[in-house]
């Protein structure tokens, strides 16, 4: 149930309604998405020969590459740069509720919850999916 007081997404969570700092709207989380997963798909394809359309013919820790390093590509990144390479292509960083560092924990809980999906879809009024909730995290435009 959305707030009736509140008129855009992260205005109770103190950030500005536009711009640097404003809450990362769902396109710009779709894009970031499909690029670290495209990216995955890549570095999963060079390295362990995996091809996205093959058929295994056994089931193998091969047909997860992708989502594999699509996990590592996350827990790397957020704590290094401020977000996956995606976020950070289409402007976005990934920042804790209270300001401070994001730490080594929280990228793995998060990446975790972010596969499982239901908790990536599942968003509040501020648009902070329980995978962001979870952790005390919010993803704002850069």
């Amino acid at each position: 149930m959305s707030d009736p007081a509140q008129t855009y997404p992260g205005e109770r969570l103190g950030l500005p309604k536009t711009g640097s700092g404003s809450v990362g709207r769902l396109g710009r989380r779709v894009a970031a998405l499909a690029i670290d997963y495209a990216a995955a798909t890549l570095i999963a394809s060079a390295f362990f020969g995996f091809r996205q359309f093959d058929l295994p013919k056994e089931a193998g820790l091969t047909q997860f590459a992708p989502m594999i390093v699509f996990a590592v590509l996350q827990i790397v990144f957020i704590p290094t740069i401020g977000g996956s390479p995606g976020h950070r292509i289409v402007g976005m960083r990934l920042v804790m509720m209270n300001g401070g560092w994001v730490g080594l924990w929280r990228p793995v809980v998060r990446t975790v919850l972010l596969i499982l999906v239901i908790p990536a879809v599942i968003f509040d009024a501020d648009q902070r999916g329980l995978h962001d909730k979870a952790v005390g995290t919010v993803l704002i435009r850069a």
